[in-house]
């Protein structure tokens, strides 16, 4: 298993403002240093790779994909794919193995305007459309090489337990998923759950926690995803409410073995990304090794 860090706590992609000071150097240098081989793509960073390899080279970092917005609810799979040319080809040749694709045609995600509650909904004959646009796209991605990551995201068509059900009965085993376990806590998804009922589809993972006493009172108030954000809403594992031991139980159980991400969109002002970023590893290490370990630890007290 090997561990990713999201750029997204030192230069986030949806308020340009935060982290607007802060260099992409100095961001993977505190990724390096702090205990992670990988990061996924943020908003400093080159799009070509004869640019970015260089750079990626110079930190010893892997490149682990990086989050692409999808538009399948406005154009054909064969639109979406010709859109998707740039950002693979750019994957391809950086060795990643994994495709973030999240459905951003209709989200509220990005607004500081809109409510929590005027998150977009789809109909059972645009689930069916989605659904089967989605499937081409990702047995197309899948034929290139890669791991197709669907990213359910708070704001998006996939929020909900229920958004994920109709989600998953519409599309084909090639639709892997990003499992998230902010997002995954904020829509009620029971991720230990997922995983069990679901271990095909889990083809990445996001780890970031969430303090609940700020989220309802965002909730509460229908403020907006970003004033959650901007509120402290997310921060890195062990640091919020969400236990991790039976989602790193339920993931030792399916053998998951791929990349894990630790994230936190938070003010880097207020929140020192490398502080954050050491603090998350650590915690997740511990998880797993209690986790993945448990039948040598068992063995061992017995």
């Amino acid at each position: 298993m090997r561990f990713g860090a999201s750029p997204i706590a030192w230069s986030n992609d949806d308020m340009p403002e935060l982290g607007a000071d802060t260099s992409l150097d100095t961001c993977l240098t505190d990724i390096r240093e702090t205990g992670y081989s990988g990061a996924e793509l943020g908003r400093k960073f080159p799009r070509n790779s004869q640019a970015l390899l260089p750079i990626l080279k110079q930190h010893q970092l892997s490149l682990v994909g990086g989050w692409y917005s999808g538009h399948l609810l406005t154009r054909s799979a064969a639109e979406e794919i010709e859109a998707l040319q740039d950002h693979m080809a750019l994957l391809k040749a950086c060795g990643s193995e994994v495709f973030i694709f999240a459905e951003c045609s209709n989200a509220i995600h990005g607004s500081m305007d809109l409510g929590l509650s005027q998150k977009p909904y789809l109909s059972p004959p645009q689930w069916r459309e989605f659904g089967t646009r989605l499937t081409e796209v990702a047995d197309y991605i899948a034929a290139q090489g890669f791991r197709f990551a669907y990213h359910h995201h708070t704001g998006t068509v996939v929020e909900t337990s229920t958004d994920l059900e109709c989600f998953l009965a519409e599309t084909g085993p090639s639709v892997g998923l990003t499992l998230d376990t902010g997002h995954a806590f904020v829509g009620g998804i029971d991720c230990p759950d997922l995983i069990r009922k679901h271990p095909g589809r889990i083809a990445h993972v996001h780890c970031k926690d969430v303090r609940l006493g700020i989220f309802e009172n965002i909730r509460q108030n229908d403020a907006s995803f970003l004033t959650g954000v901007l509120a402290g809403m997310f921060t890195v594992p062990g640091d919020g409410d969400i236990d991790y031991t039976p989602i790193f139980g339920a993931l030792a159980d399916i053998r998951y073995d791929n990349w894990i991400i630790i994230e936190a969109e938070q003010d880097p002002a207020k929140a020192d990304p490398r502080t954050y970023a050491s603090m998350g590893l650590a915690h997740v290490k511990n998880c797993i090794e209690r986790s993945y370990n448990k039948d040598k630890v068992e063995s061992a007290d017995a």
